[in-house]
């Protein structure tokens, strides 16, 4: 599986430590940016990067990480086939998995530890969909045809 990570001023140290761990676990990644830590940057070019790669290719997830993790979430979910999450802990990661089948996970650097972030995306990343159980399946068929509808 290919990930798409992106960050803004932020959310860059925390991207630059997600890096390192993808290598450690053998995902696959590309990183779109911010390449460099710049106080004046704008989190939804980032965001919106990230959201067109996750939402043209089913097969991909992505991260994003900002200082609440708000803005990145925002612009992430209008992206057709995007379904951002802002998790803030390893239950609500597993929630947006397993249950939202939810492509992109957004972080808020401000209030997580590295270690807990550490957790966070691994259970992200490693949590599959469970589409045998017919409520989550039906409900996110529903959230795909609203990006039909648009």
């Amino acid at each position: 599986m290919k990930i798409f990570l992106g960050a803004d001023h932020g959310g860059y140290k925390y991207k630059e430590e997600i890096k390192k761990w993808l290598k450690e676990w053998h995902f696959d990644f590309v990183d779109e940016g911010a390449f460099r830590f710049d106080s004046e940057d704008d989190y939804p070019d980032f965001a919106w990067n990230v959201a067109k790669k996750v939402g043209h290719n089913p097969k991909t997830k992505g991260i994003l990480i900002c200082r609440s993790g708000q803005g990145v979430c925002i612009v992430a979910n209008k992206g057709k086939g995007v379904r951002a999450a802002l998790c803030w802990n390893e239950h609500s990661a597993h929630a947006a998995r397993n249950d939202d089948d939810a492509n992109i996970l957004c972080l808020p650097a401000d209030y997580l530890t590295v270690d807990n972030t550490k957790k966070i995306i691994h259970t992200f990343l490693t949590t599959k969909f469970d589409h045998k159980d017919e409520r989550f399946q039906r409900r996110v068929n529903k959230v795909k045809k609203i990006d039909i509808n648009l």
